[in-house]
């Protein structure tokens, strides 16, 4: 779930329940006895010989005597590391890394090169050059498994078969452009399961019986101020600064929803935005929160709040400087601040 909340001084405007979306975390799945493999009959776009795309199944090695070493390295909730290269924001991208290996890419900066795609790309044109598939078949070690998209999946967050791996688009309704893509091999897409999926064999385990930590989490916040910038330059807005106070209120919130299951922007205990902010002593002009629940990762939340009208207004703000984030078992909180 998303919600958006912001205000002006103590004049608050609140969001209604429409504006909350279904999250995207880990799908259910379903034994299905007489599913047969079909993978050889999915459409595929040919692997990229250059470009970011290039670089999934190969070696670290490979990869940083490509890119050099990354900035920083983040535990994932997941089996791999997260490989962070943010020292510019319109090359902006985090690689996965496991046991060596590259598993899986998320690229969101403006020129970072992705074909045959490229971020900002007219999703009339992406439709024209790739298949598009309702149902994404595999087979992965002894199982058989196959991915079902919905209707609005297809229509914002299609999946690809790129030849032995996948590839999902993150489409931003609102400009029809590409925002951004995760590359991912058969595992790692097993593992996330940002599908309805149906299967014959072994279910891998998923992210909820992946025992969550600090480090996981503030890996997540730190990404989420990585790509809000991303997003902010894209449409020619300034960065925002991370905010300790704001972030430690935003941290509040997170664990109130998740030991309530309130998913709200006002807590039984603390109150809204405006009084959690005084509690904790942060002075400003302009607050705005959005919030999330069950998301897979901070790419996942960050796409989900950018192609929702409230919480897109609320990351588009020009007039906020600051920023504070809270993740907690996948609860998320971003609050926003303008400084006096």
């Amino acid at each position: 779930m998303l919600l958006a909340f912001w205000f002006y001084l103590s004049i608050t405007e609140t969001r209604d329940s429409s504006d909350a979306l279904v999250d995207e975390g880990e799908n259910s799945a379903k034994v299905d006895e007489g599913l047969t493999e079909e993978a050889a009959e999915d459409s595929s776009i040919t692997m990229p010989k250059e470009g970011l795309g290039s670089m999934i199944g190969s070696t670290a090695k490979e990869l940083v005597k490509k890119y050099g070493e990354p900035t920083r390295k983040d535990p994932s909730n997941y089996e791999y590391e997260w490989w962070i290269y943010n020292k510019d924001s319109s090359k902006y991208f985090q690689v996965g890394v496991l046991d060596d290996k590259v598993v899986t890419i998320f690229a969101i900066g403006q020129d970072v090169d992705i074909s045959p795609y490229k971020i900002g790309e007219e999703v009339g044109d992406i439709y024209e050059k790739t298949p598009i598939e309702t149902n994404i078949s595999l087979k992965y070690e002894d199982s058989s498994y196959r991915f079902e998209l919905s209707e609005d999946e297809i229509n914002n967050r299609p999946l690809v078969k790129m030849g032995d791996y996948y590839v999902q688009l993150y489409f931003d309704k609102f400009t029809g452009t590409l925002s951004s893509v995760r590359y991912m091999d058969a595992r790692t897409l097993l593992q996330i399961r940002p599908y309805e999926l149906v299967y014959r064999g072994e279910l891998l385990e998923g992210a909820s019986e992946v025992k969550e930590n600090e480090a996981v989490e503030d890996g997540n916040e730190r990404q989420i101020l990585d790509i809000t910038n991303v997003i902010r330059s894209r449409f020619k807005l300034a960065s925002v600064k991370w905010d300790e106070e704001t972030a430690n209120v935003a941290l509040g919130h997170s664990v109130d929803m998740y030991d309530t299951k309130d998913f709200s922007h006002t807590s039984a205990k603390t109150g809204d935005l405006e009084a959690r902010l005084k509690a904790g002593d942060v002075f400003y002009q302009l607050a705005g929160e959005n919030i999330a629940a069950g998301y897979t990762d901070a790419a996942a939340v960050m796409e989900g709040w950018l192609n929702s009208k409230g919480h897109r207004e609320c990351l588009l703000n020009e007039k906020f400087t600051h920023l504070g984030v809270g993740v907690y078992n996948k609860y998320y909180t971003q609050n926003f601040i303008e400084k006096w």
